[in-house]
C-alpha cells in the first residue's frame, strides 16, 4: 500500500491531539534531541512547508533547494524559514504544524505522477515527500512526547508503510512502530544494535 496525502494529514491530527494534552513544558529538552519541545515541534512544520514546496514548485528541471533564508532563535538550535509566534502558546505553535501538514498532503494529493523534488538523499516524488512528511511527524512527535511525558504511539500499520517507501533494507519486527524508532536511531532491538548513522530512500522504489 503506498503512502499517500491522507496519511500526512492522519499523523499530524494524531500528533497534534497526542501534544495538545501539555499545555506547559515546553521549553524542556525533546527526549535525547539537543533542541526543546518548541523547537523541535518548529523544525516539524518547518519540514512539512519544505516538502510541499519542493514537490509543488515548477518547473521540474531545475532541481536543487529552495533558496529560502534559514535561521536559529539560538545557537544550537534548529534553522529553520518559519517559526511559531511564542506570544500565540503552544495551541498556536500546534495551529502552525498542523497548517503545514495541511500544504503537505494538498501539495502530495494535487502532484502528478512525473512530479519531482529535490531531497538531499535523492529526488524524491510525491509518495516519498509524503512518507518523509510522515516519518518527521512520527519520530519527532516522539521525541517531543518523551519531554513532555505524554503518551504516543502511532497506528503500526503507518509504520510499516513508511518503512516499506523509505527503509527497503529495514526488516520489521512483530512492531512496526520499534523498528522504525530503531531505523532512525532511536533505539535498539533484539539483535541489532543503536543506529549511529542513518538515511532513508527517499527516491521513488524501481518496480519491475
Amino acid at each position: 500500500m503506498p503512502v499517500t496525502a491522507d496519511d500526512v494529514a492522519l499523523s499530524v491530527r494524531l500528533a497534534v491531539g497526542a501534544l495538545a494534552a501539555a499545555p506547559s513544558g515546553w521549553d524542556t529538552p525533546a527526549g535525547d534531541v539537543s533542541w526543546t519541545c518548541w523547537e523541535t515541534a518548529e523544525h516539524v512544520a518547518d519540514d512539512l512547508f519544505y516538502y510541499a514546496t519542493q514537490i509543488a514548485r515548477t518547473p521540474q528541471e531545475e532541481q536543487g533547494p529552495d533558496p529560502f533564508t534559514l535561521s536559529a532563535r539560538r545557537e544550537g538550535g534548529p534553522e529553520v524559514a518559519l517559526f511559531a509566534d511564542p506570544d500565540a502558546g503552544p495551541a498556536g505553535l500546534l495551529q502552525v504544524v498542523d497548517a503545514c501538514g495541511a500544504l503537505l498532503a494538498a501539495a502530495v494529493r494535487t502532484a502528478p505522477p512525473e512530479a519531482r523534488g529535490y531531497h538531499v538523499f535523492g529526488l524524491a516524488d510525491a509518495e516519498g515527500f509524503a512518507a518523509m512528511g510522515v516519518v518527521e511527524v512520527l519520530v519527532h512527535t516522539a521525541d517531543i512526547a518523551a519531554g513532555l511525558g505524554v503518551p504516543w504511539t502511532p497506528p503500526a500499520d503507518l509504520c510499516e508503510r513508511v518503512l516499506a517507501r523509505l527503509f527497503p533494507d529495514v526488516e520489521v519486527t512483530g512492531d512496526p512502530w520499534r523498528t522504525l524508532l530503531w531505523a532512525t536511531g532511536r533505539g535498539e532491538l533484539p539483535g541489532r544494535p543503536l543506529r549511529t548513522e542513518w538515511r532513508w530512500h527517499s527516491a521513488p522504489i524501481a518496480t519491475g
